[in-house]
């Protein structure tokens, strides 16, 4: 195995060990010395790696949220008109869901984390500006297809952007309380009913 790849392979041990430490145990109470302990490293390859615990903790969210973006990027390229395009959108929530629940506890953590630190906040809030401009791209795209009636672009992305993230928190905090897959659906169609082209 050459260096390169062992180098890689301890990288990645050190994020899959501090995920788990954070998830179990949350920031605060985690240090580099447990992240070592549970990667099997020793400090001076986690410092050769990462300058500080605050740096593992914000790839591992800008690899949470650059997958989030992914998945959203392939959903937009998808075909057929703009509001076929959002509805199809809506028919990845049980996945997005299941993904939600497996990572739930370092999700959490994110959020957690954001309430106290100013540059862990703007990372978090950052992506729900590009989504927000994502939507309000699509919406304006319907507006240019003939598929919608736009007048206000802005406020029909945010309003599309929360109805998105009621429905994931609502489904990740009580799973069985509704098929939030059809919930999304049925949501997400009323929503553009009142911007479709009569």
């Amino acid at each position: 195995m050459g260096l390169q790849q062992r180098a890689i392979e301890t990288r990645t041990r050190i994020l899959e060990a501090a995920e788990e430490r954070f998830a179990l145990e949350g920031y605060d109470a985690t240090g580099v010395a447990e992240i070592c302990k549970e990667a099997g490293v020793s400090k001076g390859a986690f410092y050769h790696h990462f300058d500080s615990k605050q740096d593992v903790f914000l790839e591992l969210l800008g690899d949470w949220l650059e997958g989030m973006n992914k998945q959203l990027s392939v959903l937009g390229k998808a075909k057929g008109d703009v509001p076929e395009r959002i509805l199809s959108m809506t028919r990845v929530v049980r996945v997005v869901l299941q993904a939600a629940q497996k990572g739930l506890p370092i999700y959490l953590e994110f959020w957690s984390r954001a309430l106290r630190d100013p540059e862990v906040m703007e990372t978090m809030i950052e992506p729900f500006r590009q989504y927000r401009d994502f939507f309000a791209g699509m919406l304006e795209e319907g507006a240019q297809e003939g598929t919608l009636e736009l007048t206000e672009g802005p406020i029909a992305a945010q309003v599309i952007l929360s109805f998105a993230l009621g429905v994931l928190v609502q489904g990740i905090y009580d799973p069985e309380g509704a098929d939030w897959e059809q919930v999304s659906v049925e949501g997400i169609g009323v929503l553009l009913k009142g911007y479709k082209k009569r």
